[in-house]
């Protein structure tokens, strides 16, 4: 096997690692946070602390595991065009290092809930709230990271289209890609309620990103001069 073809091969085993640890994460997590309802979502995740936690865990390796994903994508994509190569690792660095802090906001429920000495002198309904408080700040630290995430699709997209080696459909749909999750981004903070967006920019991105994911371990790429 030739080196473009491990590396590619490896790039696809860590971007698709990255997205099912992201869905196990999604799925361990999911109906804890009980909307407009702090007493009940305490409950829950006193009685599940290890969902929190897990998901917890599974956000900072996610991340890891797409910092790596972009370092694998620039080896293979570098030789046809390095500026936009680099580009795309610092718009992938900026959404993990948002990410990996923002992870702060859903770990701080679990101190705000343990009962630690520090904490017994506020009533537990404050604490309650302030536990919400901090989930829904993460559920916006995290949206604030899909401006790079976003962002880092285009440039990610326009190498895969112009790279020669790589199905340029791929490319096409991770640049329109690009354009669907930012506007989902501007949709959480301008329009909350509206969903419409969303409706179109979480199949698209589940073509792009798995799509591509997919192609690199079981293909890899064409024995080809890059473009």
């Amino acid at each position: 096997m030739n080196t473009n073809k491990k590396i590619a091969r490896m790039a696809g085993f860590l971007y698709l690692s990255y997205l099912l640890t992201t869905i196990f994460g999604s799925i361990v997590s999911s109906n804890l946070v009980i909307s407009g309802d702090a007493a009940a979502t305490a409950s829950q995740i006193m009685a599940s602390e290890w969902r929190l936690r897990a998901d917890f865990m599974s956000e900072l390796v996610a991340g890891g595991l797409f910092l790596l994903t972009a370092w694998a994508l620039f080896v293979l994509l570098e030789p046809v065009h390095k500026k936009l190569a680099i580009l795309f690792v610092f718009l992938n660095l900026g959404g993990v290092a948002v990410q990996s802090i923002n992870t702060l906001n859903q770990f701080a429920p679990l101190l705000l809930l343990s009962g630690a000495d520090g904490l017994k002198a506020l009533p537990a309904g404050q604490l309650q709230a302030l536990a919400m408080l901090f989930l829904e700040l993460h559920d916006h630290g995290f949206m604030i990271a899909q401006i790079f995430y976003g962002a880092w699709l285009f440039p990610l997209g326009y190498l895969v289209y112009r790279s020669g080696f790589l199905p340029r459909i791929l490319g096409i749909v991770l640049m329109a890609h690009c354009a669907a999750w930012l506007m989902t981004f501007l949709q959480f903070f301008l329009f909350p309620g509206f969903e419409a967006i969303t409706l179109v920019s979480y199949p698209l991105g589940f073509i792009a990103e798995f799509g591509l994911s997919l192609w690199l371990v079981v293909m890899g790429v064409k024995e080809q001069t890059p473009a």
